[in-house]
């Protein structure tokens, strides 16, 4: 029992002795800072790094995202069915409009034409008979009627036949590059089926939409730029239509504008990062990001005034990657701390380093 009093006794005083060594040891960093704060009377002053607030241009954009639009697409597909019995184009190049693509088996619509102008012809003749017997008083004017109101019947009857056989050519809309083609000459197809894709693309449509706050500020002929994920090229391009409502399921204004695509390098499908000019503000008062604080009722930012720091009240407007718009709060010639923004306290002393 002695011999365990005798081990508690030594861990007792080994841990007063650390505690007691600790404690001497923090006292010896302290004093000299202690000293030399009470002779000199200064108080460190942080170390910050600071922009001087001068006025610029500004111009407020508005980013969102689009998509590239053919300015004419049609999927071709015939009114008819039938044999196709003849193809006239290339997968992949350009046709003119009117030309020739596809030819539809048409003999027996040819045949009931032929059949058509026979009786045409005739009808013609016995109208031309019935007009002079008419004329000498030979017959009466309601048979001279019936017979001309045949010949009107099989007039009207050929042109319904031809427009039938107009249908067995499929003729290109508008001039454009066709796609790849799904059929083949000699395949049975129907009005459903779908021959290939016709597509105009220059120019092209960009359709895109903007938030119904914005709708004022969007105006035809309004200048855009945009990019594409293929490519890091800048295109412009105008709008050209605006939708007369806003969309109440998304709360947006659908837009479309066109722009340039001489070289085809712009594909329908993709898609397109918009950007526009929104207005132009002059004498903007413009500090980073990374100078703002976020507070409970609002935005503040540190100052350098007198050789102290104080936190001022600031109203924003517009926000960019690297800087914001201030709307209130600031003025030209004001110092402003871009650094140790979250450590300072209202009148630390600060020593500001200016960054261009």
């Amino acid at each position: 029992m002695k011999l365990k009093y005798v081990v508690y006794t030594l861990l007792f005083v080994g841990i007063v002795y650390l505690v007691y060594h600790r404690i001497a040891a923090n006292k010896k960093l302290e004093g000299p800072a202690a000293g030399a704060g009470a002779k000199g009377g200064k108080t460190q002053s942080f170390a910050v790094n600071g922009i001087i607030i001068k006025p610029a241009s500004f111009a407020t954009n508005l980013d969102v995202t689009g998509t590239i639009e053919a300015n004419e697409s049609v999927a071709l597909q015939s009114e008819v069915s039938g044999l196709v019995t003849g193809i006239f184009f290339k997968e992949g190049s350009t046709v003119t409009k009117g030309s020739v693509l596809v030819k539809i088996n048409d003999r027996d619509i040819q045949a009931q034409l032929q059949e058509a102008l026979t009786k045409q012809n005739l009808s013609a003749s016995n109208e031309n008979r019935a007009k002079q017997l008419l004329a000498k008083g030979a017959i009466s004017q309601e048979e001279y009627d019936a017979a001309l109101a045949d010949l009107k019947s099989l007039k009207a009857q050929g042109q319904l036949i031809r427009a039938q056989l107009a249908k067995t050519s499929i003729i290109a809309p508008f001039s454009g590059k066709i796609g790849l083609r799904s059929i083949s000459v000699g395949v049975y197809i129907t009005p459903t089926t779908v021959i290939a894709n016709l597509l105009n693309t220059n120019p092209v449509k960009i359709n895109f939409s903007v938030p119904e706050k914005y709708m004022g500020q969007i105006k035809m002929n309004s200048s855009i730029t945009f990019r594409t994920d293929a490519s890091s090229q800048i295109y412009t391009g105008k709008v050209f239509a605006i939708e007369p409502g806003i969309n109440a399921q998304t709360r947006t204004l659908q837009i479309k504008a066109l722009a340039q695509n001489s070289n085809n390098e712009l594909l329908p499908g993709s898609f397109a990062k918009v950007s526009l000019v929104l207005s132009n503000v002059e004498d903007a008062i413009l500090v980073p990001n990374e100078a703002i604080i976020p507070v409970l009722k609002g935005k503040t930012v540190f100052i350098s005034k007198n050789g102290k720091a104080k936190q001022v009240e600031v109203h924003s407007g517009t926000r960019t990657e690297e800087s914001i718009v201030i709307t209130s709060g600031l003025a030209s010639g004001d110092t402003v701390l871009t650094t140790g923004a979250m450590s300072l306290k209202e009148d630390a002393p600060v020593k500001v380093s200016v960054v261009k």
